[in-house]
This record gives structure tokens, C-alpha cells and sequence, in this order.
């Protein structure tokens, strides 16, 4: 990665401008890009027919100005069969590498699998699942035509961050990555974002641990927004919602910054969007949670992809995180943490359920000692 240049400072705003070498592209509209590849590009280039074999072969000779021949041999030569690594009358696994490899590939794939045998639980569910999100989906088509992604549009690859809620703060891979089309809405992008504060429950539940709350912080707190290249889209698809970018707005108007526009995220279509590839964007919900959004990739569909728009947006990885256990049997998952506990070891302190009432109700469930009980929510929800 470059190093940054040096800021540079607007004489007439007083704000550092800081620019990253060849890290993110310079601004462009999507919609704009999308109508200049399909300008340059053969209707046969985007197409999802698949081509006739024969065809292709003739026309790549034709293009490399081959003889029937020589492509022939080519194909010959680069053809899969030519990679085997075992006898020709053995049927190989393909999840095992054979001993001795020489592909470098294969090597590096051997001492991951030597050293998955040398632990005590070779496979995880967790690793298996998430390879397979966007495996299971290539080239998938829908069972209605309807539903089909029409030839030409565009796909964007978003990586949605962690929040940073803490000083020392380590999760720099992306929580989530996510495919939408062009035609999608940023409201429809708010929607898929997983985070684990639009779960949390306020209240204090000490006296009363079995009755549920009647909501949790996603359907009270209805406000969030995006910012992206100096416009605030906001969520104000329910008569809940408030414009909490205006905070923001008001302050930089006090200290004479730029002036920022606002506009409706339900509104916002990503094509209508002018964005930089690769520069981290905000995306900020529950009032201070927020997450850095960044767009990776913006390319045209091809027949290889899920085309079943209704599977979109369309997750391909997620990161597992390491979940919390209660403090006293150290197995199960935190579920409620107390405070002012003269029960607990620490202040405040994380309990799973069993623990919780165990420690601190009879058994006709009536409260022992003064404390302060608050459902919890862990960061392993997602898992």
C-alpha cells in the first residue's frame, strides 16, 4: 500500500485534505460507467447465452491467427486432465492433496490440511459455511423468468466493517460482504447489514427476567443515515424516523465547513450514486454506531453469476467472531451482565442464563441481594 501524501489545506475552509496514492479511484458515476462499457462492449460480451465450443474455438483461432492445428495442440496441452497429479486409473479425492505435491498451490493447501489433522476438531461448520455462501450461487438461475437480472446491469461487491465502540479496536477485516445490483437502494443496503445494537434491549429486567421485552433497539430506533461524497442519505421510509445527519450539518455550518446536501436513502439507487472504489464511506444507525462502508468493486453482470435477482443483495462472506462466555461456567454464551452484584466476581459481570438465575433467584424465582440485571446481546449473534 502507497503512503500517504502529505495534507494539503483549503486557505478558505481551514480543512485538511488527505489523499491516498493508488488506493481508491477518483469519483465517478455508476450510472455513467455502466452505459460506457455497454457502448464498448458486443451485445455477445455481456450476454448469459453460453457460447457453442466449436464456435469459441474457431473464433479464438481466428483471433490469434491459428491453424486448426495448433489449437488443437493447445487444447491439448492446457487442458485440465494435463494437472493430474495421480495415476490415470485412480479416482483421486479433490478435497485431499496427494503427497509430495509440486504445484506451489498445492503445496501451501498441503501444510494447511496437515496442520487442520494435527487439532482436535478437523472440520468447522463455521469455515464450511462461509465458503459456501458464494459458492452454492454460481450461475444460478431463477425458476421465473421475471426474476431474471437483465443482461447489462451493473454489480457492486460493499464490504460492511465492525464498528470501532472501543479505544482498542482490532477488527480491520470486514464483518460482512455483500453483492447488490445497480437497481437496488441504499434503504435496501441498510436493511441487510447485521449488527448486533439494532438486537440490544434496554430496560433493567432484574425484578422481572421472564418477561420479554416488547421491542427491541432496530424497532424503536428507526434513524440511520449514509454519507457518501459530502450528501447525507437518510432513512425516513417510517413516521418514526428523524433526520440525525442535521447534528452533523448544523455543527459544520458553525465552523464554516462545505456545505453538505441531504437526500433519501429509499430514493437513492446505487447507479444514481457517484462514489470512489475502494475510499471507506459511513454508514451510521442507534444514533452513534458506526460502521465503515466500503464499495470494492463495480462491474457489468456475465452468465457465471447468480442472476436470480431475488437472492439479491447477496451475501458471500461473513467473519466469525469469537462469542463471550459466562463468567462463572465458562461454556455457554453471555446472556445477561449485572452490575452493583455482590454475587459476582467482577463489576460488571456476564452470565448465561442458567448461572444468572441460579445465582440470583430461589426457586420460586424471587430475587436475592440488590443488583442491576440488562439483557445481553453478543457479538457472536451472527455466527
Amino acid at each position: 500500500m502507497a503512503a500517504p501524501s502529505k495534507p494539503t489545506t483549503d486557505p478558505n475552509t481551514n480543512i485538511p485534505d488527505y489523499e491516498y496514492i493508488d488506493v481508491n479511484t477518483k469519483i465517478f458515476h455508476i450510472d455513467s460507467f455502466k452505459k460506457e462499457w455497454l457502448n464498448r462492449l458486443k451485445p455477445s460480451d455481456y450476454s448469459y447465452q453460453h457460447e457453442d465450443e466449436d464456435a469459441f474455438d474457431a473464433n479464438f483461432a481466428e483471433e490469434m491467427g491459428l491453424s486448426a492445428e495448433t489449437m488443437a495442440d493447445l487444447k491439448s496441452v492446457c487442458s485440465p486432465d494435463s494437472l493430474r497429479c495421480h495415476p490415470e486409473d485412480q479416482q483421486a479425492d479433490p478435497e485431499v492433496v496427494p503427497p509430495d505435491p509440486t504445484l506451489k498451490t498445492l503445496i501451501q493447501r498441503k501444510k494447511k490440511q496437515d496442520y487442520r489433522a494435527t487439532l482436535k476438531v478437523n472440520k468447522n461448520r463455521h469455515d464450511l459455511y462461509a465458503d459456501e455462501l458464494e459458492r452454492l450461487t454460481v450461475g444460478r438461475k431463477p425458476e421465473e423468468v421475471s426474476d431474471m437480472i437483465p443482461e447489462g446491469e451493473v454489480i457492486l461487491t460493499i464490504n460492511v466493517y465492525y464498528p470501532a465502540i472501543y479505544e482498542k479496536f482490532s477488527y480491520v477485516r470486514p464483518h460482512i460482504t455483500l453483492l447488490m445490483t445497480g437497481s437496488h437502494t441504499l434503504a435496501e443496503l441498510r436493511d441487510a447489514i447485521c449488527c448486533v445494537s439494532d438486537l440490544q434491549v434496554c430496560g433493567e429486567f432484574s425484578h422481572t427476567p421472564d418477561i420479554a421485552p416488547d421491542f427491541i433497539s432496530k424497532d424503536h430506533y428507526k434513524s440511520a443515515f449514509f454519507y457518501l461524497e459530502g450528501v447525507f442519505y437518510n432513512d425516513m421510509r417510517y413516521p418514526e424516523c428523524q433526520d440525525i445527519s442535521m447534528t452533523i450539518i448544523e455543527w459544520a455550518k458553525a465552523r464554516n465547513f462545505p456545505p453538505y446536501s441531504q437526500a433519501k436513502m429509499e430514493d437513492t439507487r446505487f447507479v444514481d450514486l457517484k462514489v470512489k472504489v475502494g475510499f471507506p464511506y459511513l454508514y451510521c444507525h442507534q444514533g452513534d454506531c458506526e460502521h465503515l462502508i466500503i464499495i470494492t468493486d463495480v462491474r457489468l453482470t456475465h452468465k457465471k453469476d447468480c442472476l436470480d435477482k431475488t437472492l439479491y443483495p447477496l451475501l458471500t462472506h461473513k467473519h466469525r467472531i469469537t462469542t463471550q462466555k459466562c463468567a462463572v461456567c465458562h461454556v455457554f454464551i453471555g446472556r445477561w451482565f449485572t452490575t452493583n452484584d455482590q454475587f459476582a466476581p467482577s463489576d460488571p459481570c456476564l452470565f448465561c442464563d442458567k448461572c444468572f438465575r441460579m445465582l440470583h433467584y430461589d426457586a420460586q424465582g424471587n430475587k436475592l441481594g440488590d443488583f442491576q440485571a440488562y439483557p445481553y446481546v453478543d457479538r457472536g449473534a451472527f455466527n
